[in-house]
């Protein structure tokens, strides 16, 4: 015979952690899929009202974070918007403000997770698959030219074909270059491709709707943008500081059936919140969701998530640990 636990036999505290522990959602650990975390029910922190303000408000934007900060689940975010998939944002802040009649093609390019990028030609080849896919998902033939040619017939045909302006968005744009930092002319190589690929974006410009590049580096200092010197780098603008990360009250709110067992003032002691000159300060969701999971307190985000650029960096010049406090 199998007891089950009954709320009628429980105190007070004992009913509030039961309903904690029956309200509980699947934590999205390593997803950056709209979808994927909406169709699950996994737990959610609502950011569709500073996309809505991004779209509202300009039109090329760059925003910089650090890497497993929530990029991707922005950028996936706006795509999603873009192709009206209404469903995925029932609920959500931005659903009652959206045009969902109007769908707009999306070229994305995504350097986050794919492609060897020291090897010679190794982002051509990223690039060019990329592409592939999108002018076959359009029923386009996939062109014999270069990527940059490719991608600027591909966004003009695009906007003809749907009637509505072209979205853009790459993740990771400079991923490529980090990666190949070790060999350095493969990572000059990498740059003047991605220069040439990037100068596209502006010459297309009557036929995009909207623009968004993210990466890890700040891009005044990469030499690429030189043919696309009209992003608005949004890294420090205090608007937009909690665009990516949990903030305290989304911990206290979203993720309160997660809370019970664990110091509030540990959790702060611990991951504290980063700041990008904003009035609130963010949790790295990657130490938030791995924290919730094993029910230790240990810097996840660190062991998983320093560049290996970086590494290497400090170890050739002979970098002390103890002399990075401070």
């Amino acid at each position: 015979m199998v007891r089950h636990e009954s709320r009628h036999f429980l105190d007070e505290s004992g009913r509030a952690a039961y309903s904690a522990r029956m309200a509980k959602r699947m934590l999205p650990i390593g997803m950056s899929s709209l979808r994927t975390i909406r169709e699950r029910n996994c737990y959610y922190v609502d950011k569709t009202d500073h996309a809505h303000r991004l779209v509202e408000g300009g039109m090329y934007y760059f925003l910089s974070r650090p890497r497993r900060f929530g990029k991707s689940l922005l950028v996936d975010t706006l795509q999603k918007l873009f192709e009206g998939s209404e469903e995925l944002f029932r609920g959500l802040a931005v659903h009652g403000e959206w045009d969902w009649s109007a769908r707009h093609p999306v070229v994305r390019l995504d350097f986050s997770g794919v492609g060897d990028f020291g090897a010679p030609d190794g982002v051509r080849g990223t690039v060019e698959a990329q592409l592939e896919e999108t002018e076959m998902q359009a029923g386009l033939e996939p062109g014999p030219a270069g990527a940059a040619v490719r991608f600027r017939r591909l966004i003009r045909t695009l906007h003809e074909r749907a009637g509505q302006r072209a979205v853009v968005l790459v993740d990771e744009y400079d991923k490529p270059i980090l990666d190949a930092l070790s060999k350095p002319e493969v990572a000059r190589a990498n740059r003047d491709f991605l220069r040439s690929l990037y100068g596209v974006i502006k010459a297309c410009d009557r036929h995009l709707r909207f623009v968004f590049l993210t990466g890890v580096s700040k891009f005044s200092k990469a030499g690429l943008f030189s043919g696309l010197n009209n992003l608005r780098d949004i890294t420090l603008a205090p608007e937009f500081s909690a665009v990516c990360g949990y903030t305290d009250a989304d911990l206290d709110a979203v993720f309160a059936p997660e809370l019970p067992g664990l110091d509030r003032d540990e959790v702060r002691r611990w991951y504290n919140g980063y700041s990008w000159l904003g009035p609130e300060r963010v949790y790295n969701p990657f130490d938030i969701l791995l924290l919730f999971e094993e029910r230790e307190f240990r810097p996840y985000w660190f062991e998983t998530g320093t560049p290996a650029f970086l590494v290497d960096l400090l170890s050739r010049r002979r970098v002390a640990t103890p002399d990075l406090e401070g």
